[in-house]
């Protein structure tokens, strides 16, 4: 036996869907041509078997001959043993490249979450990631394992269609066209199905997803009494997956049906045709028998072809998803041959907004979107690649790990790390960084304070306490850019005037951009750039904005408000 996943997945095609199927068929291509010849060999001799007995009944039976209904039983006998042999091996062929595939799967997966890494948080639910690598795996798998049956059964339905024609030109033209009409009448279903599984797929994920964030945040969760409103809303979701999982059961129920209703019609067809040829004398007891075994015969080989178009369908669903994984990339990397960057601080350009960073000073970007201010601090420090400058030069000309020891961006979707406090903060002046960011409570509550462990993403912290330990955390590092994005936008009125206030103290001869819409941060700012469609608009201090610029008054009176 061999070791399975293999130690090296490949590289995929992952160009689109179908070429994806198609590099992972010719990933197993050694193993599936064994399967597909032994599948071709069990269905073959079992397409063969109703021919022998037709003949074992016309010239043992009618014939009333004792050793040629021996002989030709003795032949049934070894064909039986043929199609015994081919398909246990065919079988166990089939299992090692669904395996190999399924697991080959997550390989590729877990390679490219690596690859992305940080970047993947942002671009993709951690939910459809599991959900490929739970159950669209086995979508694939079953995709490629059921290869060698499918061409076994086309084998197969040759062989017999063959056969009847030679005995039968009625019959035989009677099952040469029935055949294609009845896969086609299954494939009407196929696209319905692929739809609402695509469907069943996505919310599957987004519920994967929230049942993952309520775990993570379950203390904080009772601590502020929210359980019961995430529960109603997983509850909800729950419930629209189960309606959606219904639908697809819905037309898989229909599928399945009529893949034993079409054929069923189809084999008493041909029986009552064979009968009526018999009966007029052009044909022989034994090739009726042989007719009738023909026909029940073809009802597997049908099914099979059904099937196969079936998981392909479903395959390509999963496909889609395992492309859109595959096709994310990481934040960008450091150039071949970086540039020096300048000893000096230097102003910071995004010319897509139009913002210049002035070194030394605290600006804000208040945002008509806050999607658009984010989206302009990922382009500041790089976590985009834009054409965004450090002085005169592109910051794609840098050493990416120098640009983020000088450039830190810190978000709210920044991760606590399990361990020490003290650790968890990045050492540094942690006294003056926990005051800063209004944390000196947080930590005096603690039993050992700085030496508490505390757990991975900091789950025994709130919302508003986690935000104050990685505002401390990204003052400690002490960068000389610091870009924070809505610091303080799960603290309270009180506790957040007391950060906005001590910022810029803190961060003196060093430069800071805040993307915040909130009137207690902006009031401080030597600058505030308003941002309106990814474009700077109006710059100047919060007063002269409030009184000279109507659209920023009404997106920061709104923040207030609310």
């Amino acid at each position: 036996m061999r070791d399975l996943p293999r130690p090296d997945p490949g590289v995929a095609d992952h160009r689109s869907a179908g070429r994806l199927l198609w590099w992972m068929v010719l990933r197993v291509r050694h193993k599936l041509a064994v399967s597909v010849g032994l599948g071709v060999l069990w269905m073959c001799s079992m397409a063969l078997a109703p021919a022998l007995i037709g003949i074992a009944v016309d010239r043992g039976v009618a014939g009333r001959d004792a050793g040629e209904l021996a002989g030709w039983a003795g032949a049934v006998l070894a064909l039986g043993v043929v199609q015994a042999v081919a398909g246990i091996l065919r079988h166990r062929f089939g299992a090692h490249n669904w395996l190999d595939t399924a697991y080959g799967t997550v390989q590729l997966t877990v390679r490219q979450s690596a690859r992305v890494g940080a970047a993947l948080p942002r671009r993709m639910s951690s939910g459809e990631v599991v959900s490929i690598g739970v159950s669209d795996i086995e979508q694939l798998g079953s995709a490629i394992e059921i290869v060698d049956r499918a061409i076994g059964a086309v084998a197969a339905v040759v062989v017999v269609t063959a056969i009847m024609l030679g005995t039968s030109t009625q019959l035989g033209l009677v099952v040469l066209i029935g055949v294609p009409l009845l896969l086609a009448a299954v494939a009407l279903l196929l696209r319905p199905l692929q739809a609402r599984q695509e469907a069943y797929r996505t919310r599957q994920g987004k519920l994967t997803t929230r049942a993952a964030d309520i775990v993570t945040g379950l203390r904080v969760l009772r601590g502020v009494g929210g359980e019961h409103l995430f529960a109603a809303g997983y509850r909800s979701e729950s419930q629209e997956l189960r309606a959606a999982g219904v639908r697809v059961g819905r037309v898989g129920a229909v599928l399945e049906a009529t893949q034993v209703l079409l054929p069923g019609l189809f084999l008493a067809l041909v029986v009552w045709l064979g009968a009526r040829l018999v009966l007029a004398g052009d044909l022989t007891a034994g090739q009726l028998v042989a007719f009738y075994g023909y026909t029940a015969f073809l009802v597997p080989p049908l099914r099979t072809l059904t099937e196969a178009a079936d998981k392909i369908a479903v395959a390509l669903v999963s496909a889609r998803r395992l492309v859109r994984l595959l096709d994310l990339e990481p934040d960008p990397a450091s150039p071949a041959h970086p540039v020096p960057m300048p000893r000096e601080p230097a102003a910071l350009a995004d010319p897509r907004s139009g913002l210049l960073v002035r070194p030394g000073v605290l600006t804000a970007i208040a945002a008509a979107d806050p999607a658009d201010g984010a989206a302009i601090a990922e382009r500041l420090a790089r976590f985009t690649d834009s054409e965004a400058r450090l002085g005169d030069v592109p910051l794609r000309d840098f050493d990416l790990n120098e640009l983020r020891f000088r450039v830190l961006l810190a978000e709210n979707e920044a991760r606590l790390f399990a361990g020490p406090l003290r650790d968890a903060l990045g050492g540094g002046p942690v006294e003056d960084a926990l005051r800063t960011a209004a944390a000196e409570d947080i930590v005096n509550a603690l039993p050992d304070r700085l030496e508490t462990e505390i757990a991975a993403r900091g789950r025994e912290f709130s919302g508003g306490q986690q935000q104050r330990l990685r505002l401390a955390r990204a003052l400690c590092a002490d960068p000389e850019t610091l870009i924070l994005v809505e610091p303080t936008s799960a603290v309270d009125a009180h506790t957040e005037a007391r950060i906005a206030s001590r910022l810029g103290p803190a961060r003196t001869g060093r430069t800071t951009v805040v993307c915040t819409t909130s009137p207690l941060v902006l009031t401080h700012a030597d600058r505030v750039c308003y941002v309106e469609d990814g474009k700077v608009i109006a710059e100047g201090t919060h007063r002269e904005l409030l009184t000279g610029e109507p659209r920023y008054a009404a997106t920061v009176t709104r923040q207030e408000a609310s």
